[in-house]
């Protein structure tokens, strides 16, 4: 197990001696510390990737190619270590942590062939006086701050695309989920990825740290997963140097379920985009709108499947909703349901924490929720589904928009051509017809609204780490 820091592909103690803690959530027991690294530490980093930036940018596509290959067979060959360390840290089922490491291994692979595909234009202007030549050189040294819900999906999401364009990057891992980063970062290397081309700086002092990253010249991106109110703060620091920013901030994402949809579908659905990855993700379901006619048979059916869940440590045999990731998240959970139930949810399943050891609420499902409580306004994250119905196409659309987030949707319906039309009218980056997952290294991912800037994955992604440059030429 990797502890150090990775810098210019030596592994170092942090220059910060207070070491990083890590825990495992399903018993609060620390399993290792982690080096910690200060603004210096960054500024190091930022410098490493800048030296082997140069040379990777000169690399021909191919050999980027190539390498980025490696990467996602290495991955996948440690899909067990990998996976053990997601379920260790996070608390993920096991089967789910083996599903993300197959997914952010398929960047690599995605990636790897756009890498050859970075395409220019060349034609003559209007006027016959010269020709216009465009291509996309690489943006150059890119901070990457990623969130702890998805340990190694959410590294290579950004780290694949990067490399494939001829970029470098310093990436600052959350201190909940540091382990799995530093392994990837070790595996792409035995992979082929030449040293300082991937630093990984955990750390304490995340805004310092920020602030050393981001003011550095070199630096010229940052690339952002996590909340929207830090997306807000990281946005405006990178304002003072006209960084390029992708970001992927948060969701509240409507689950709308039509009468005439078909039961079986939409609960498996529900579960789904609901319950995938214990429920902390920011696409999963958040806010369920039932047509009136079917809502109490939905709730009732749907209550089943979450009460049928196994609730326990991730390695366990069976779990399917593992804890959440701290204390702090189950008091947030609790607030928002017990709120809900004082305005006059009911609830159908669930509807409280569950003892200790470790940090689990149960999977809960409330019924007779309205558009007026608290826990149709905030993002959940966590295994709880508000129920909340309706009778007109018009309101739900409003309703579903009443949000400043617009990252996921989800419409059920036996009609497609209304699911289309109404999926056409949500004001979200992203939404599934009859399916509750959507996420796929070929499509491209990201939010409207306050849901984020730019996009992730598909032939769009790569482009957000390149820069446009137009020449005039004649000849």
């Amino acid at each position: 197990m990797q502890t150090q820091m990775l810098i210019g592909g030596k592994w170092l103690d942090g220059s910060d001696s207070n070491r990083i803690e890590v825990f495992n959530p399903a018993n609060g027991e620390v399993i290792a510390e982690v080096a910690a690294g200060t603004p210096a530490d960054a500024t190091a980093a930022v410098d490493a990737a800048d030296l082997a930036q140069r040379s990777w940018a000169a690399t021909a596509p191919r050999v980027r190619s190539e390498v980025l290959r490696n990467c996602w067979q290495t991955l996948l060959d440690h899909t067990d270590e990998l996976a053990g360390l997601i379920t260790a840290e996070h608390g993920k089922p096991t089967a789910d942590a083996k599903g993300e490491i197959a997914y952010a291994a398929e960047f690599f692979r995605w990636n790897a062939e756009e890498a050859v595909r970075i395409d220019g234009v060349i034609k003559p202007a209007p006027s016959g006086a010269h020709k216009i030549l465009i291509h996309h050189p690489p943006v150059g040294v890119v901070v990457m701050v990623t969130p702890w819900n998805f340990p190694a999906a959410m590294i290579t999401r950004k780290v694949a695309p990067a490399l494939a364009a001829g970029n470098a990057c310093i990436i600052k891992p959350p201190k909940e989920t540091p382990l799995t980063a530093l392994r990837v970062a070790e595996l792409l290397e035995e992979a082929g990825v030449p040293a300082g081309l991937v630093n990984v700086v955990p750390t304490h002092s995340s805004g310092s740290w920020f602030e050393a990253a981001t003011e550095h010249r070199a630096t010229r991106m940052v690339s952002f997963t996590g909340s929207t109110e830090v997306g807000r703060i990281l946005l405006k620091r990178c304002a003072d140097r006209v960084l390029k920013t992708g970001m992927e901030l948060g969701g509240n994402a409507p689950f709308i379920v039509f009468n005439d949809a078909d039961m079986d579908l939409a609960v498996e659905g529900a579960m789904t985009a609901k319950m995938r990855h214990s429920a902390e993700v920011c696409t999963a379901a958040n806010r369920m709108f039932v047509e009136a006619g079917v809502a109490d048979e939905f709730t009732e059916r749907l209550a089943a499947a979450m009460g049928a869940m196994k609730v326990g440590p991730g390695n366990e045999e069976g779990v399917t909703c593992g804890p959440m990731i701290n204390a702090a998240a189950i008091e947030s959970i609790d607030g928002l349901v017990q709120g809900a139930l004082a305005a006059g949810a009911t609830a159908a399943v669930g509807g409280a924490r569950i003892d200790g050891p470790g940090f689990f609420y149960a999977p809960t499902v409330l019924g007779d929720v309205t558009m007026e409580s608290p826990i149709a306004k905030e993002e959940i994250f966590g295994p709880v589904a508000p129920v909340i119905k309706f009778s007109d196409t018009d309101t739900v659309i409003d309703w579903a928009n009443d949000t400043e987030l617009g990252l996921a949707s989800y419409v059920f319906s036996g009609d497609v051509a209304r699911a289309m039309s109404v999926g056409e009218r949500i004001h979200a980056g992203m939404v599934g017809i009859n399916r509750g997952a959507m996420s796929d290294p070929a499509a491209p991912f990201g939010g409207m609204k306050q849901s984020g800037l730019g996009r992730e994955g598909a032939h769009e992604g790569i482009f957000e780490f390149c820069e446009t440059q137009y020449i005039a030429a004649n000849w």
